[in-house]
């Protein structure tokens, strides 16, 4: 293809249609803070949160080739947040149950302290329904989203929500929780 006496192939074309791509520290600025929110809840762990909300922008980082031409690498970057947080979710449990085999009650260490009741109940709930309910809360993210960031139809994504909202009124009191 000829553009003003300039030979132009097809991939240049191509490029030419797509949108300017982010840099990495922009889109890092951004959506650190919003991943370290997200693995808090899901976690239930403020310190745990900021470790693995950075695991997931050095994994971003690392193919950032590839997640910044997405349409929506946020949505990418949320749902390794959330991966990491449920996997490090199970471990600590499979830990905890490994402790409570081997040692004397009075050797178990004191669970942090919550700052917040309702988060602490949020902590309480399945890991699914964790999620949802920081998507929805956390960042004001529609039902579609939320089903597209944890890999589940739209309708699933409703019922995670839905029962973390009935899991949360049974545990807090329905005045606490707004639907």
């Amino acid at each position: 293809m000829k553009a003003t006496g300039v030979l132009v192939t097809e991939q240049e074309t191509d490029a030419r249609a797509l949108p300017p791509r982010e840099t990495f520290p922009a889109f890092y600025r951004r959506e650190y803070p919003k991943m370290v929110a997200i693995a808090a809840a899901v976690s239930g762990n403020r310190a745990v949160a900021e470790d693995l909300a950075q695991e997931a922008m050095l994994r971003a980082h690392r193919h950032w080739d590839r997640v910044a031409i997405y349409q929506r690498p946020g949505a990418w970057v949320r749902r390794v947040t959330i991966n990491l947080s449920l996997s490090a979710t199970k471990r600590a449990a499979a830990e905890m149950r490994r402790m409570l085999r081997i040692s004397e009650p009075s050797a178990l260490p004191e669970p942090e302290a919550a700052d917040d009741r309702i988060w602490k109940a949020v902590a309480k709930l399945p890991g699914q329904q964790r999620a949802a309910i920081a998507l929805f809360y956390l960042e004001d993210r529609p039902i579609d989203e939320i089903a597209e960031i944890l890999e589940v139809s739209s309708a699933t994504a409703r019922v995670h929500l839905h029962r973390g909202r009935q899991a949360l009124a049974n545990a807090l009191g329905p005045e606490e929780v707004s639907a």
